[in-house]
C-alpha cells in the first residue's frame, strides 16, 4: 500500500484587517505556553467565557460569521436538543462494586450507546485549567467518529454542519452515562463540546488510549484516524484506567507533509517545540484562528490525514510495526 505523504501547498490565505484589529497584544502561543521548559496547567485561551479572555473580542467576533448555511443551521436546533435535556438527579442507594466490576459495567452499559470510543482516565491536576478545579478523580472520556464523506467536505458547510452533528452526539451520549451512574446513587458530570470545560480533554483521551499526538495538534486513532470529537464525563467511581497502546504517529507525522501542506494559514510546525515542559507536537495559535474564525470552522487538517480515510489506520499502523520491527533488527 502506498500513501501520497506531500501533496500540493495549499493556497495562502490572508485574514481580514477587521478581525485582526481585535486581536490582543499577546501573543497565543505565549498564553499557550509555546517555549516553556517547566511544566504548568494550561491557561483557558478559547471556547471560555469570552470575558476572561485575552482573545474574547475575537471569540465574539466568531460567532457574527456565522454563515446563513441551511447544513449548519439545521445542525444546531438539533444539537440544542441535546444541549437542553436533563440529566435526572442522583438517586437510590449507592450501588458498591470493585474498580474491576464498576468497569466492566461501564463498558457493557457503553456498548449499547452510540459511542465510537470509550476509555477511563485517573484525571491528572496538570490536565486542568487554571482558574479551575476538578473534585472527581476519573474522567470516562467518549469519542464520537465523523461521517468521512461529510467531513470530507471541510471547511464548506456541510463539513461544518458534520461537526456540529458529531458534538451533538457526544454531548448526548454523555450526558446518557452521567445519568447511568446517578441512577446508581453516585454523581457524575457530562461535558461536550465545542465549548471548553474545566479540563483539558486531549491530554485524558491520550492517556486513556485513543491514540497518539498528531502532527496536526489532533488524536490519531488506528480505527478513525483524526476524524473524531470528544465528550467526557467526570466521577468518583472506582474505575480501572485503559490502557495506552503506541501505534508508531511519531515516525509518520515526521515524514508527512499531507496536513502541513493543506493548512491555508501554514499553521502546523514542522518540529516538535516545548509547550509547558513536554516536547510535542504544536499547531501555531496565532495563524491557526484567524483562518477558523473566517471560515466559521476548519478541521482540514483532520479531514486530510490519510489516517482518516476508510479501513487505512490499521493498514498503516500494521506498515509502521514492521518499519520498527525491521530497525530493531539492525
Amino acid at each position: 500500500m502506498s500513501t501520497d505523504t506531500k501533496k500540493e501547498k495549499a493556497t495562502k490565505f490572508f485574514p481580514k484587517p477587521g478581525q485582526m484589529a481585535l486581536m490582543p497584544d499577546i501573543s497565543g502561543n505565549t498564553i499557550n505556553g509555546l517555549g516553556e521548559t517547566e511544566k504548568r496547567r494550561a491557561s483557558p485561551i478559547y471556547w471560555h467565557d469570552p470575558a476572561m479572555l485575552a482573545h474574547g473580542k475575537v471569540q465574539k467576533w466568531f460567532y457574527t460569521q456565522n454563515p446563513d448555511d441551511p447544513h449548519i443551521a439545521k445542525a444546531r436546533t438539533e444539537r440544542q436538543r441535546y444541549i437542553n435535556a436533563e440529566v435526572p438527579p442522583k438517586s437510590g442507594e449507592p450501588v458498591q462494586r470493585s474498580a474491576e466490576d464498576w468497569t466492566a459495567a461501564l463498558l457493557t452499559h457503553a456498548s449499547g450507546l452510540d459511542l465510537d470510543l470509550i476509555g477511563v482516565a485517573e484525571i491528572d491536576p496538570k490536565w486542568v485549567f487554571e482558574g479551575y478545579e476538578v473534585r472527581k478523580k476519573f474522567v470516562v472520556m467518549i469519542g464520537i467518529a465523523h461521517d468521512y464523506d461529510e467531513i470530507s467536505h471541510l471547511p464548506s458547510g456541510r463539513g461544518g454542519a458534520e461537526v456540529v452533528r458529531q458534538y451533538a452526539r457526544g454531548t448526548k451520549v454523555a450526558k446518557e452515562l452521567a445519568g447511568w451512574f446517578r441512577q446508581q446513587g453516585h454523581d457524575a458530570t457530562p461535558h461536550g463540546g465545542p465549548l471548553a470545560g474545566p479540563m483539558l480533554l486531549i491530554p485524558a483521551a491520550l492517556a486513556c488510549g485513543f491514540g497518539e499526538l498528531g502532527k496536526h495538534g489532533s488524536i490519531i486513532n488506528e480505527k478513525f484516524g483524526s476524524s473524531f470529537r470528544l465528550a467526557c464525563v467526570f466521577t468518583d467511581v472506582p474505575l480501572v484506567p485503559t490502557a495506552a497502546p503506541s501505534i508508531g504517529v511519531d515516525d509518520f507525522c515526521a515524514n508527512c507533509q499531507i496536513c502541513s501542506n493543506a493548512c491555508p494559514p501554514d499553521a502546523i510546525l514542522p518540529e516538535k517545540n516545548w509547550v509547558r515542559g513536554e516536547k510535542r507536537w504544536y499547531v501555531d495559535f496565532d495563524s491557526c484562528l484567524p483562518y477558523f474564525n473566517e471560515n466559521f470552522g476548519c478541521g482540514i487538517c483532520i479531514a486530510v490525514c490519510p489516517f482518516s480515510r476508510p479501513d487505512i489506520g490499521p493498514k498503516l499502523v500494521e506498515k509502521l510495526a514492521r518499519r520498527r520491527a525491521r530497525k530493531n533488527r539492525v
